[in-house]
């Protein structure tokens, strides 16, 4: 099935054809259609969704629980989480990326691309 985004789209306000770009928000890459008349941008609905759900997950706070496992603690990551990353075809890696960014703040990279390393 062939993807939206290789249509030609015409801008509902002035009826002008819009050319492709490409906006960057919270490290998502939106495709969209921009016209060049009016400056009215379209976005790929498939884009959009997607933004807008990481966008739901991110205002969300979990409790989780610290727990002991050996000589180190664990803590589980709330199934909202990992289901939206697997709706988008990312590939889960078995071993995850962890850092300590600042005293009380520590951050899980579950892509390799992602993830800092020091």
């Amino acid at each position: 099935m062939a993807d939206i985004y290789e249509t030609t789209v015409v801008c509902d306000k002035c009826n002008r054809k819009t050319s492709k770009s490409l906006v960057i928000k919270d490290g998502f890459t939106l495709r969209t259609w921009e016209c060049n008349g009016c400056n009215k941008k379209y976005f790929h609905p498939l884009d959009l969704q997607e933004y807008e759900g990481f966008k739901e997950l991110k205002n969300k706070t979990f409790k989780v629980k610290l727990r002991l496992v050996g000589n180190s603690y664990a803590v589980s990551i709330p199934r909202e989480i990992i289901d939206f990353e697997e709706e988008f075809n990312r590939e889960l890696q078995e071993l995850i990326n962890i850092t300590l960014e600042e005293p009380g703040r520590l951050s899980l990279f579950f892509n390799k691309k992602l993830g800092k390393i020091y």
